[in-house]
């Protein structure tokens, strides 16, 4: 338990100057040997840590930071961390503790171990409405998470501090440290893992810590985005005082480079080192080169790092167990044959012996059950059910059926009827709990057993049938997921009295079942348990005989008597042996927890069945009662003595009552399990048994399965209580817990079998199950057979210990397996109660399990929060309970979260219901009000992050390539030069004029309004009339030279391409602008004025409306005003004379400028000559067969990219109609595009994703209204996405699926493909083969691999082509880094050359290297002539099995996603949609999501469309998604309302401009996570 601590490392890595003073003077010449070694290059970096590490080892005191394995002693007495005089000497009575989970000694280690955090701070979740609201800087102040459980070493180091943080009361946290700590967190590998996972880590793997860390910490600087988080400056100095470590080649500023030198591991040599021993070295630092086919292997098999086994920790040492026989069972010559028969003998011998005394709540006794009288109304029952209930004169029940017993816990008596009633008459009792609700905890399993037993009758009382919730029909309901139930109330009114000659068939116990009890699993499923009659007889006989029970003994029984226990003792065994049971049912207990020991006092009990829980409450309860007296008692028997902690209950129980005759040998506790029933007991005093015994056993061997037994000083260890001798004839065995049944060692754990003929017999209907469990043959380590006999397994865990006692230490449903470790629930819970203050969560009211996530069980906690307890103060809390459990258990929390007080789901009695709590918890339906993750902590077995190979250059891929059989990936569409085609002209004024002139009145466009009709129209020659007009006004108005740029800012319509071409007319360069929002000036218009500004616009050509409005108050408050150029309104322009159009000289001049705003939230404009403008109208014109008796429906924006030639250039080009149907329209009416595409019977239309994604959530579900408007869409042969981004696969199937019915092909809906510095690469375009779609491997894709999988298989990614190549464009896919060509089995950048390229960026300063590199690049390798534009896309080609229309095999381009918007993680290319992806699919209150990084951590954003109260839910969810579909760890979890994330115009999320907000704290979140 050595303190773990964030300074070891870094005292691991330079002995200090004393200590190295006092090494040995052969340890320093080794030392100063290998400094030589390591300057001559004669071992490298990590040949030489290691080395010295291990020359150091010996002399490095113990440090705070290494585990205790890492000395040479591993079991460190660590008595003196005990605070001193912490003993608890507080009253007993008074204390509040749980008494079940109590022991001072625990609750000292936990103090002891909490001591130790004193000084640790975490960051505090911040809920809505939060005191975040500081400038920007401060606002982005990363908060520490210095999580106690993150032994990874912190590298906590002097540092500037930052300004205070949002809680006053938390000291502002070190930057360096934090930034350090979350970039180790979020990318070491696994040699980073916690070392409490794995003790014996050794001093290297701490130095490669450090060394990953720093890796990752270095800065790129020419990649370094803009720094928003202010954190930069402080990176940048923290690089300076780093040691030089393997990996990390930092040159401090100031150095120049050719002072430095580098060796091959980065460790800076001095330049007088001969330049040939720096040959040898850079020749020493390369591997042997790989065989060709390595380059090709796909490493992507990232196998999860499995955890290897710690060579040191403790292994079992002892001898191989022997079975453990328990004395054989009595014979007695008057024993019944069967417990029916000792009913019938009592019922008729001693008619008026007391059987049974039901309680009221106030704890009188309402009525005692006679032997006699039961034997009478069991008979009566019997009769009643095989003779008078009947459906169509055929006998409901047959013996052997199985009928379902209701009756709640508060009336014994009915219950006792009902069930000997079943047995006479030779049906299947099934007892289960009273449902009172349909959402009551695991009551749909409960349904599920019942349909498998083949139940349709319920037994009930008649109180209890009125209390059933009813159906309108005034019958029960039928509760969710159980069969249909005929319910019979048992009352006297209701049986019948058997006539004389009946007389129901008591027969010897054959191998019938006798009755099913109903258990729960560890995964929250229901099963039954059969138990037989020669079994319930002998399980019967063993009790007798281990308790020494006696005729006409008073035995009273607390627990519940439908199941275990409580069944065994107060209902079976008590017939058996005529006693009077004494039943105090759950709800007097609630009220007066010492009912049982008065009634104990009253009737002069003999024997008390009760639980831990029963004596604690009893304990808190006592000080009222003088008066009583537990003398009579010679047996106590404590059911739950196998709970570990029950022993605690015990021994404070005996302090108090020891006072009132209890004495101590009467405690018994005892084993037990629904498949074994009773394995051990604790026998009375009187039978000569040793004396009791309790082990102190460590709690880390215990998590190895080994015995250790350890002094009570230590800080984590546990104390059992044994559970006293096996049952009487029985064998018992202990064997391993997991694989086959193998004979534990004598110092080993494992999981108790018992085979005996008193044990459960099968799972009802579940032969597999059964097997493995009730037939069990244990081996020896020979592999033999221990005995002929098979065993049960008991699900209980423990050993066998000295004087033959059983002891038990858990239960196989509380264990938690992780990193290979076992843990017990119940000991986590203990340590949770442990945590004082106990002021914000109630007891008893704690859940622990484990969840799997990642190929390991993770723990989660789950508590219950009292109303009064204060964020801050339940924060605390849930950090200290984290420490403790990190400290006494050696694991990790993966979760702790807190729900309000009464909503974690209960158990029928009490109690917690762990399997619903756990279901909940999966499903996101918890809504915790309080949530801590720590998966950084926790995860240790991440993949190794990906080493990049920079070997590898261009010329040996290609030759790879070939030798592989990979083609290059290269693609064309077709060449323009054969096509045949007579508009050769070069510019679109030329094209305009012509046409105006062959075909003045040929329609070119039609604009829609929202109505549906036609609000403009334009013809050739009108459009050529407005657009002279418009070039008139720009000379003699305006004074305009040609070469001047011009704003257009008009909403979309005829206006906007008017006065396109008027610019054109004029000679002036126009740029298209988005209209401010009338409703939102305060965000539209300053990037109207930005464009502007950018674009050096002279003039802004405009409509009056607007004019209004770029001059309004509104407009004041967001932009300067009286900046704004020249504005001229068109409104109203008078005609003119003849115009002399403008000539360009030549037709590379600029045509127009396109401005639009990247996902990234960078505004680009991109300059377009005439040349260029002319060929991408040809390209679209072949492509989709554009003629001028064509009409096709545009429904875009008209400001960039393809959009704005489509809306503008395309019509007037290629004299198509165009019917244009402005976006905004469909706000008022969502069915506008597809009515119009409809009336025109339009072949060609082309949207974007958000029209797409409006009309499929907005008229979804109106498909049938449409077609009776008579829409229909079987005309379409082509409808094009037009998106700069990867096709939205599952939005465009969706479509296709709804639109099916209105006759919507589902071949017809494609995509298109264009980007900044070309519009239009692809294009679907009317011939030509459909696009398919691929299926990939997710995980080869972030190495940068391709690799094709089956549909469905795990980890597979949908792609769909993005349309076909247009022609005149080639396309080839480049290394990004090395500029080479690549296989079509590569990820890389898209690179195109085609005539319609753009010719560069307009920017104001004019970046010319940023122009050169995008615009004017050449393959590195291969063929090196051409130049290609760089699309900032990453995407591959694959050539397909469809041919084209020239006969050739068409290859296929797909498009992954934009370059800019990965995230490098872990070595790895991470696309932020496919994370998205995963995470919209965890709950379905989800609406949207968006990722981005932030200081090398994963911050995820959702959109919740729910109740705020599943905020919390959702945190959880989405880390384990993203762990398990992408094995990365999020780091930040914020929940937004929904529209929070900002969406472009063409639909793409602004991940950037959300991160600004985050950072600056302007979303408002609902909640924000820090996951530690």
């Amino acid at each position: 338990m050595a303190e773990r601590n964030s300074t070891g490392l870094l005292m691991m890595l330079e002995p200090s100057p004393a200590m190295a003073m006092s090494l040995p003077v052969e340890v320093r010449e080794k030392l100063a040997e290998l400094e030589l070694e390591l300057s001559e290059g004669d071992i490298t970096q990590k040949g030489y840590e290691k080395k010295r590490a291990k020359l150091l080892a010996p002399y490095i005191p113990q440090i705070q930071g290494v585990e205790p394995s890492l000395q040479k002693e591993n079991r460190i007495q660590m008595s003196q961390a005990a605070p001193p005089g912490s003993k608890h000497n507080k009253s007993r009575a008074t204390n509040t503790r749980d008494e079940r989970f109590r022991s001072d000694l625990h609750t000292e280690a936990v103090h002891a171990a909490l001591a130790k955090y004193k000084e640790r701070k975490m960051p505090m979740p911040s809920k809505r409405r939060s005191v975040l609201v500081q400038s920007s800087v401060e606002a982005c102040t990363p908060p520490d998470t210095s999580s106690p459980s993150e032994d990874e070493g912190s590298l906590r180091r002097a540092g500037r501090m930052v300004s205070s943080t949002p809680y006053q009361n938390h000291p502002a946290p070190n930057v360096e440290h934090w930034f350090n700590r979350v970039i180790q967190g979020s990318s070491t590998s696994s040699s980073a893992s916690s070392t409490s996972s794995h003790p014996g880590g050794s001093v290297h793997a701490a130095t490669a810590v450090l060394a990953d860390l720093m890796a990752y910490t270095q800065i790129d600087n020419h990649s370094a985005p803009p720094d928003v988080t202010g954190l930069l400056e402080h990176s940048l100095h923290a690089d300076r005082d780093r040691p030089p470590v393997a990996s990390v080649k930092v040159v401090p500023r100031g150095y120049n480079h050719s002072s430095v030198m580098e060796t091959a591991d980065g460790v800076p040599v001095n330049s007088r080192v001969s330049s040939k021993i720096q040959q040898l070295l850079n020749t020493l630092k390369r591997p042997k080169r790989p065989s060709l086919r390595e380059f090709f292997i796909d490493d992507f098999e990232e196998l999860v790092d499995v955890q290897q086994p710690d060579p040191n920790q403790p292994k079992a040492e002892g001898n191989q167990m022997s079975p453990l026989a328990g004395e054989p069972l009595g014979v007695v010559t008057n024993w019944p044959p069967s417990l029916l028969a000792s009913l019938q003998r009592w019922g008729i011998t001693q008619p008026r012996s007391p059987c049974l005394t039901a309680l009221d709540n106030a704890g009188k006794p309402v009525y005692t059950l006679t032997y006699g009288k039961l034997w009478t109304r069991s008979q009566k029952l019997a009769f009643t059910l095989l003779n008078k209930l009947s459906t169509r004169n055929e006998p409901l029940l047959l013996p052997g059926d199985r009928v379902a017993l209701v009756f709640p816990n508060s009336d014994p008596v009915m219950f006792m009827v009902a069930f000997y009633g079943c047995l006479l008459a030779e049906l299947i009792p099934v007892p289960i709990e009273v449902p009172l609700t349909r959402k009551d905890a695991g009551s749909q399993q409960i349904g599920f057993l019942l349909g498998s037993c083949g139940v349709t009758l319920a037994l009930t009382t008649d109180a209890c049938q009125k209390g059933l919730p009813k159906a309108q029909t005034g019958e029960v309901v039928t509760f969710k997921g159980w069969p249909r139930l005929l319910w019979f109330v048992t009352d006297g009114k209701h049986v019948v009295k058997p006539p004389k000659d009946w007389h129901p068939t008591i027969r010897e116990a054959n191998n019938e079942i006798a009755y099913i009890e109903y258990k729960t699993s560890k995964e929250g499923s229901t099963m039954g348990i059969t138990v037989s009659h020669p079994a319930m007889l002998a399980h019967c006989h063993a009790l007798t005989q281990a308790c020494g029970y006696t005729e006409a003994e008073t035995i009273c029984n607390v627990l519940d008597f439908k199941r275990d226990a409580g069944l065994w003792h107060g209902v079976l065994t008590s017939v058996m042996t005529r006693m009077h049971v004494i039943s105090i049912p759950y709800s007097l207990m609630k009220v007066n927890p010492l009912s049982w020991i008065q009634k104990v006092h009253t009737y002069k009990a003999r024997v008390a069945v009760v639980k831990s829980r029963d004596m604690h409450w009893s304990l808190l309860a006592q000080r009222d009662q003088r008066d009583i007296s537990l003398s009579s008692l010679r047996m106590l028997i404590v059911t739950d003595g196998a709970n570990p902690w029950s022993i605690s209950s015990c021994d404070a129980f005996l302090n108090v009552f020891q006072a009132r005759g209890l004495r101590p040998e009467v405690i018994c506790p005892c084993a037990s399990s629904a498949e074994g029933m009773t394995v051990a007991i604790r026998r009375p005093p009187e039978s000569g048994v040793p004396p009791p015994g309790k082990a102190v056993l460590s709690m880390s061997g215990l998590s190895h399965s080994v015995i250790r037994v350890d002094t009570e000083e230590k800080l984590s260890v546990l104390t059992v209580q044994d559970v006293g001798q096996v049952m009487p004839g029985a064998l018992v065995c202990v064997v391993r817990v997991e694989g086959t049944p193998y004979l534990c060692q004598t110092d080993e754990v494992g999981e108790i079998c018992v085979s005996s003929g008193s044990t459960g017999v099968a799972y009802y209907g579940l032969p597999g199950m059964t097997k493995n469990t009730f037939q069990t043959i244990p081996v020896r380590a020979s592999g033999g057979p221990i005995s002929g006999r098979p065993f049960t397994r008991t699900s209980l865990l423990g050993f066998v210990g000295p004087d033959n006692l059983v002891f038990i230490v858990g239960r196989m449903d509380g264990l938690m397996t992780v990193c290979g470790r076992r843990h017990n629930a119940d000991d986590v819970v203990a340590t949770a109660l442990a945590v004082e203050p106990m002021k914000f969560v109630y007891r008893g009211r704690i859940a622990v399990f484990s969840v799997s996530v990642l190929h390991d069980e993770r723990i989660v906690v789950v508590a219950e929060q009292r109303p009064d307890a204060s964020e801050e103060g339940s924060f605390q809390w849930m950090s200290r309970v984290l420490q403790a459990i990190d400290s006494i258990h050696q694991v990790g929390v993966y979760c702790l979260a807190l729900v309000p007080a009464n909503t974690m789901p209960k158990a029928p009695l009490g109690g917690i219901h762990i399997a619903e709590t756990k279901q909940r918890f999966l499903e996101g339906a918890l809504h915790p009000c309080n949530v801590l993750m720590c998966p950084h902590s926790c995860v240790t077995n991440l993949p190794k992050p990906r080493q990049k190979q920079p070997e590898v250059g261009p010329a040996s891929m290609i030759v790879g390539n070939l030798v592989a059989g990979k083609r290059i990936a290269q693609a064309c569409g077709r060449d323009v030069a054969q096509l045949e085609d007579n508009d050769q002209f070069l510019y679109m004024q030329d094209v305009l004029q012509w046409r105006a002139q062959a075909t003045p009145d040929h329609p070119l466009f039609l604009v829609l309004n929202a109505k549906g009709t036609v609000s403009s129209t334009a013809s050739c020659l009108q459009l050529q009339k407005r657009a002279e007009r418009v070039a008139m006004a720009l000379i003699e108005k305006g004074r305009l030279n040609p070469g001047d740029h011009v704003a257009l800012v008009y909403p979309p319509g005829i206006d906007l391409i008017a006065t396109f071409y008027g610019c054109l007319y004029a000679g002036c360069v126009p740029v298209t602008v988005r209209p401010p929002h009338p409703q939102n000036l305060a965000t539209t218009l300053p990037t109207v004025k930005m464009i502007v500004e950018v674009s050096k616009s002279v003039c802004i050509l405009t409509t009056q409306a607007i004019m209004k409005l770029l001059k309004s108050k509104e407009a004041v408050a967001a932009v300067d005003v009286k900046s704004w150029p020249m504005v001229l309104d068109t409104d109203d322009l008078p005609r003119t004379k003849r115009l002399q159009i403008y000539k360009p000289p030549t037709p590379e001049m600029l045509a127009y400028l396109d401005f639009s705003v990247s996902t990234m939230g960078i505004l680009a404009g991109v300059k377009m000559s005439h040349a260029a403008t002319s060929a991408l109208c040809r390209s679209i014109k072949l492509q989709c067969e554009l003629y001028p008796s064509r009409q096709i429906a545009i429904c875009l924006d008209p400001y960039c990219g393809l959009g704005f030639a489509l809306w503008c250039l395309s019509s007037v080009y290629s004299g198509h109609q165009s019917i244009l149907v402005p976006p905004l329209e469909l706000d008022s009416n969502v069915s506008l595009w597809l009515s119009a595409v409809s009336q025109y019977k339009v072949r060609i239309t082309f949207c974007s994703y958000s029209v797409m994604e409006m009309c499929t959530k907005g008229l979804g579900t109106q498909t049938e209204t449409l077609r009776l408007r008579n829409i229909n869409l079987s005309c379409v042969r082509t409808c094009m996405v037009v998106a700069e981004e990867r096709p939205r696969i599952t939005l465009t199937q969706s479509f296709s699926k709804i639109f099916k019915d209105l006759g919507l092909s589902p071949r017809a809906v494609s995509t298109t493909f264009g980007c900044r510095v070309n519009m239009a690469v692809c294009l679907q375009g009317t011939s030509g083969p459909d696009p398919t779609t691929v299926y990939l491997d997710m995980r080869a894709l972030r190495h940068e691999r391709v690799r094709m999988v089956e549909r469905g298989s795990p980890h597979s990614l949908s792609l769909m082509e993005s349309g076909k190549i247009l022609p005149g464009v080639k396309v080839v896919i480049a290394n990004t880094e090395t500029k080479g060509p690549l296989g079509d089995s590569h990820l890389g950048e898209v690179w195109v050359s085609s005539p319609h390229n753009a010719t560069g960026y307009y920017t104001v300063y004019g970046e010319d290297a940023l122009h050169a590199d995008h615009f004017n690049t050449k393959l590195s390798f291969g063929d090196t002539q051409t130049v290609w534009a760089r699309t900032g896309y990453l995407g591959f080609l694959r050539r397909t099995e469809l041919t084209d229309a020239s006969g050739e095999r068409h290859d296929a381009l797909y498009v992954v996603g934009s370059l800019d918007e990965t995230l490098e993680l872990r070595g790895m290319r991470y696309h932020p949609i496919d994370i998205e992806t995963s995470v919209i699919r965890s709950h379905k209150s989800i609406a949207e999501c968006a990722v981005f990084t932030w200081t090398n951590l994963l911050v995820v954003v959702v959109e919740l469309s729910g109740s705020e109260q599943e905020a919390l839910d959702l945190v959880p969810l989405v880390t384990n998604v993203v762990l398990e579909d992408h094995y990365l760890i999020v780091g930040v979890v914020v929940v937004v309302d929904p529209g929070v994330i900002p969406i472009n115009s063409r639909g793409e999320k602004q991940r950037m401009h959300l991160r600004d907000g985050f950072l600056a704290d302007q979303l408002d979140p609902i909640y924000v996570a820090y996951n530690m």
